[in-house]
Protein backbone atom coordinates (compact mmCIF):
# COMPACT_ATOMS: atom_id res chain seq x y z
CA UNK A 1 0.00 0.00 0.00
CA UNK A 2 1.59 3.91 -0.47
CA UNK A 3 4.59 2.05 -1.83
CA UNK A 4 4.98 5.52 -3.83
CA UNK A 5 4.49 7.40 -0.63
CA UNK A 6 6.71 5.53 1.57
CA UNK A 7 9.77 5.63 -1.02
CA UNK A 8 9.38 9.45 -1.23
CA UNK A 9 8.94 9.76 2.86
CA UNK A 10 11.59 7.42 3.65
CA UNK A 11 14.04 9.65 1.47
CA UNK A 12 12.68 12.56 2.55
CA UNK A 13 13.96 10.94 6.20
CA UNK A 14 17.21 10.04 4.87
CA UNK A 15 17.89 13.58 3.78
CA UNK A 16 17.38 15.02 7.35
CA UNK A 17 20.05 12.56 8.94
CA UNK A 18 22.49 13.12 6.42
CA UNK A 19 22.21 16.97 6.23
CA UNK A 20 22.85 16.33 10.00
CA UNK A 21 19.12 18.07 11.58
CA UNK A 22 18.30 15.51 13.55
CA UNK A 23 19.80 14.06 16.55
CA UNK A 24 19.73 9.87 17.22
CA UNK A 25 16.28 8.34 16.04
CA UNK A 26 14.61 12.16 16.95
CA UNK A 27 12.94 14.10 13.78
CA UNK A 28 10.53 12.95 11.20
CA UNK A 29 9.44 13.49 8.04
CA UNK A 30 5.84 12.27 6.56
CA UNK A 31 3.39 12.63 3.64
CA UNK A 32 -0.25 12.21 2.84
CA UNK A 33 -2.19 10.58 0.47
CA UNK A 34 -5.07 13.09 0.30
CA UNK A 35 -7.81 10.83 -1.74
CA UNK A 36 -7.21 7.97 0.30
CA UNK A 37 -6.50 10.29 3.66
CA UNK A 38 -3.54 7.84 4.28
CA UNK A 39 -0.21 9.32 6.16
CA UNK A 40 3.05 7.52 5.82
CA UNK A 41 5.63 8.49 8.27
CA UNK A 42 8.53 7.26 10.28
CA UNK A 43 8.46 4.77 12.62
CA UNK A 44 9.40 5.15 16.48
CA UNK A 45 12.59 5.05 17.54
CA UNK A 46 14.06 3.43 14.78
CA UNK A 47 17.97 4.32 13.71
CA UNK A 48 18.39 6.16 10.45
CA UNK A 49 20.83 3.72 9.52
CA UNK A 50 18.19 1.04 9.90
CA UNK A 51 15.33 2.28 7.93
CA UNK A 52 14.29 1.04 4.75
CA UNK A 53 10.94 2.26 2.81
CA UNK A 54 8.75 -0.86 3.68
CA UNK A 55 8.95 -0.18 7.63
CA UNK A 56 7.23 3.05 7.12
CA UNK A 57 4.06 2.51 9.03
CA UNK A 58 0.47 3.81 7.11
CA UNK A 59 -1.71 5.35 9.21
CA UNK A 60 -5.60 7.15 8.67
CA UNK A 61 -6.18 10.77 10.36
CA UNK A 62 -7.79 9.33 13.25
CA UNK A 63 -4.19 8.28 13.93
CA UNK A 64 -4.85 4.62 13.58
CA UNK A 65 -2.35 2.04 11.94
CA UNK A 66 -3.04 1.22 8.99
CA UNK A 67 -0.67 -1.07 7.92
CA UNK A 68 2.73 -1.72 8.67
CA UNK A 69 4.04 -3.46 12.08
CA UNK A 70 6.28 -0.76 13.06
CA UNK A 71 5.12 1.93 15.61
CA UNK A 72 4.92 5.59 13.98
CA UNK A 73 6.60 8.18 14.97
CA UNK A 74 5.50 9.40 18.41
CA UNK A 75 4.79 12.86 17.06
CA UNK A 76 1.87 11.45 14.67
CA UNK A 77 -0.85 13.13 16.32
CA UNK A 78 1.14 16.38 15.37
CA UNK A 79 1.54 15.81 12.09
CA UNK A 80 -2.26 15.09 11.73
CA UNK A 81 -3.22 17.87 13.06
CA UNK A 82 -1.20 19.94 10.66
CA UNK A 83 -2.64 17.83 7.48
CA UNK A 84 -5.99 18.81 8.93
CA UNK A 85 -5.07 22.45 9.79
CA UNK A 86 -3.63 22.37 6.77
CA UNK A 87 -5.15 21.36 3.78
CA UNK A 88 -3.06 22.38 1.04
CA UNK A 89 -0.02 20.64 2.33
CA UNK A 90 1.60 16.91 1.52
CA UNK A 91 4.35 16.88 3.78
CA UNK A 92 6.14 18.01 6.95
CA UNK A 93 9.28 17.23 8.98
CA UNK A 94 10.35 17.78 12.06
CA UNK A 95 13.48 18.22 12.99
CA UNK A 96 16.33 19.20 16.11
CA UNK A 97 18.62 21.54 13.95
CA UNK A 98 21.00 23.20 16.12
CA UNK A 99 20.34 26.58 15.74
CA UNK A 100 16.63 27.27 14.71
CA UNK A 101 16.37 24.56 17.75
CA UNK A 102 17.91 27.57 19.98
CA UNK A 103 15.47 30.24 18.11
CA UNK A 104 12.86 28.11 19.60
CA UNK A 105 14.33 27.56 23.49
CA UNK A 106 14.70 31.30 23.18
CA UNK A 107 11.11 31.72 22.04
CA UNK A 108 12.21 33.81 19.69
CA UNK A 109 10.97 33.75 16.03
CA UNK A 110 13.45 34.20 13.31
CA UNK A 111 13.62 37.99 12.12
CA UNK A 112 14.64 38.55 8.18
CA UNK A 113 17.69 40.34 8.04
CA UNK A 114 18.64 39.40 4.92
CA UNK A 115 17.92 38.42 1.40
CA UNK A 116 18.31 34.28 1.74
CA UNK A 117 15.46 34.79 4.16
CA UNK A 118 13.36 36.83 1.66
CA UNK A 119 13.95 33.95 -1.04
CA UNK A 120 12.36 31.68 0.93
CA UNK A 121 10.08 33.43 3.05
CA UNK A 122 8.18 36.51 3.21
CA UNK A 123 8.30 37.70 6.92
CA UNK A 124 9.23 36.73 10.30
CA UNK A 125 9.45 33.05 10.76
CA UNK A 126 6.57 32.56 14.02
CA UNK A 127 7.06 31.02 17.34
CA UNK A 128 4.43 30.03 19.18
CA UNK A 129 3.55 30.70 22.15
CA UNK A 130 4.00 28.45 25.73
CA UNK A 131 1.94 25.46 26.17
CA UNK A 132 -0.21 25.55 29.01
CA UNK A 133 0.15 23.01 31.80
CA UNK A 134 -2.75 21.36 30.59
CA UNK A 135 -1.83 20.84 27.17
CA UNK A 136 1.39 19.48 28.14
CA UNK A 137 -0.16 16.97 30.44
CA UNK A 138 -3.26 15.73 28.47
CA UNK A 139 -2.75 14.87 24.67
CA UNK A 140 0.66 16.66 24.23
CA UNK A 141 1.44 15.78 20.40
CA UNK A 142 -2.05 16.47 19.57
CA UNK A 143 -2.04 19.79 21.28
CA UNK A 144 1.47 20.52 19.57
CA UNK A 145 -0.29 20.79 16.41
CA UNK A 146 -3.28 22.83 17.69
CA UNK A 147 -1.12 25.16 18.64
CA UNK A 148 1.31 25.92 15.83
CA UNK A 149 -2.12 25.94 13.72
CA UNK A 150 -3.27 28.39 16.26
CA UNK A 151 -0.02 30.73 15.49
CA UNK A 152 -1.26 30.66 11.98
CA UNK A 153 -4.81 32.00 12.63
CA UNK A 154 -3.76 35.28 10.75
CA UNK A 155 -1.18 33.78 8.65
CA UNK A 156 -0.62 32.59 5.32
CA UNK A 157 1.05 28.68 5.55
CA UNK A 158 1.24 28.23 1.75
CA UNK A 159 3.92 31.29 1.91
CA UNK A 160 5.18 31.28 5.47
CA UNK A 161 5.93 27.18 5.63
CA UNK A 162 7.70 26.95 8.67
CA UNK A 163 7.35 27.24 12.53
CA UNK A 164 9.18 27.36 15.93
CA UNK A 165 7.72 25.40 18.64
CA UNK A 166 8.31 27.33 21.77
CA UNK A 167 10.65 25.87 24.02
CA UNK A 168 11.16 22.98 21.66
CA UNK A 169 12.05 22.66 17.83
CA UNK A 170 10.85 23.27 14.31
CA UNK A 171 8.85 22.45 12.11
CA UNK A 172 7.87 22.92 8.55
CA UNK A 173 5.69 21.34 5.46
CA UNK A 174 5.27 21.73 1.67
CA UNK A 175 3.77 20.24 -1.42
CA UNK A 176 5.42 17.06 -0.58
CA UNK A 177 8.18 15.47 2.02
CA UNK A 178 10.85 16.79 0.17
CA UNK A 179 9.82 19.86 -0.33
CA UNK A 180 9.12 19.90 3.46
CA UNK A 181 12.77 18.63 4.29
CA UNK A 182 14.00 21.85 1.57
CA UNK A 183 12.13 24.18 3.82
CA UNK A 184 13.64 22.63 7.18
CA UNK A 185 17.58 22.71 5.37
CA UNK A 186 16.96 26.25 4.37
CA UNK A 187 15.61 27.75 7.55
CA UNK A 188 18.36 25.91 9.38
CA UNK A 189 20.64 28.55 7.20
CA UNK A 190 18.32 30.83 7.88
CA UNK A 191 18.34 30.60 11.81
CA UNK A 192 22.07 30.02 11.78
CA UNK A 193 22.41 33.35 9.72
CA UNK A 194 20.24 35.37 12.07
CA UNK A 195 22.24 33.92 15.26
CA UNK A 196 25.41 34.72 14.05
CA UNK A 197 23.96 38.76 12.43
CA UNK A 198 22.97 39.21 16.07
CA UNK A 199 26.02 37.90 17.62
CA UNK A 200 27.80 40.16 15.56
CA UNK A 201 25.68 43.05 16.89
CA UNK A 202 26.66 42.40 20.50
CA UNK A 203 23.65 39.86 20.91
CA UNK A 204 21.59 43.21 20.37
CA UNK A 205 18.71 42.31 17.86
CA UNK A 206 19.31 44.56 14.83
CA UNK A 207 17.28 46.34 12.24
CA UNK A 208 15.18 43.60 9.91
CA UNK A 209 15.76 44.37 6.00
CA UNK A 210 13.90 47.03 4.28
CA UNK A 211 10.11 45.62 3.33
CA UNK A 212 10.41 46.75 -0.13
CA UNK A 213 14.22 44.83 -0.48
CA UNK A 214 12.21 41.64 1.41
CA UNK A 215 9.31 41.84 -0.94
CA UNK A 216 11.56 41.80 -4.09
CA UNK A 217 13.13 39.26 -3.42
CA UNK A 218 10.43 37.19 -2.12
CA UNK A 219 8.38 37.62 -4.90
CA UNK A 220 10.99 37.31 -7.50
CA UNK A 221 12.04 33.65 -6.50
CA UNK A 222 8.70 32.65 -6.46
CA UNK A 223 7.56 34.04 -9.83
CA UNK A 224 10.34 31.84 -11.37
CA UNK A 225 9.14 29.20 -10.08
CA UNK A 226 5.55 29.40 -10.69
Amino acid sequence: MLEYLKKQVYEANMCLAVRNLVIGTWGNASGIDRERGLIVIKPSGVAYSKMSAIDFPVVDLDGNVVEGSMKPSIDTLTHIELYKAFPNIGGIAHTHSLYASSFAQAGRGIKPYGTTHADFFPGIIPCTRKMTPNEISSDYERHTGLVIAETFAELDYELLHAVLVHSNSPFTWGKDAADAVESAIVLESIAQMAFQTEMLQLAKCGVPMQQDLLNMHFKRKHKQEQ
